[in-house]
């Protein structure tokens, strides 16, 4: 369980520093502990994803179904949106500049995160290794 919360950890956390890396709109401060700050980004995007999320989610049911789940996007934006607030509050230093970065910013990371978990067998992901 802990292996399976640590890979889904570095996986947010190399999404989130492509997207950075990617995006000019989304960018980490220039501190000295960028890594630090990277994990710390991440497992507050993993919390809200995990807890926040699905309450949005299942309150906006009629507009995923009415958008054919496009409305899949907003909401990864707003989280991500959501993330910057919490981290800017939080004392990190994660920017995401406007509602438009963060939703390329969202398509980014979505396909990142597909990707490296196609990359990343099933039973180290579930942890069962």
């Amino acid at each position: 369980m802990l292996i399976a919360f640590l890979i889904r950890l570095g996986i947010n956390a190399v999404a989130l520093a492509v997207t950075a890396w990617l995006l000019p709109g989304i960018h980490f401060g220039a501190n000295d502990n960028n890594l630090v700050t990277l994990v710390l980004v991440a497992l507050v995007f993993g919390i809200i994803n995990a807890f926040v999320k699905p309450i949005l989610a299942l309150l906006t049911c009629p507009l995923y179904v009415l958008t054919l789940g496009l409305f899949t996007l907003v909401m990864n934006a707003l989280m991500l949106l959501l993330t910057s607030s919490i981290s800017q509050a939080l004392g990190l230093d994660f920017v995401v500049d406007g509602f438009w970065d963060a939703l390329v910013g969202a398509l980014v990371i979505s396909i990142v995160s597909f990707v490296l978990s196609l990359i990343i067998p099933d039973d180290v992901e579930r942890g069962k290794v």
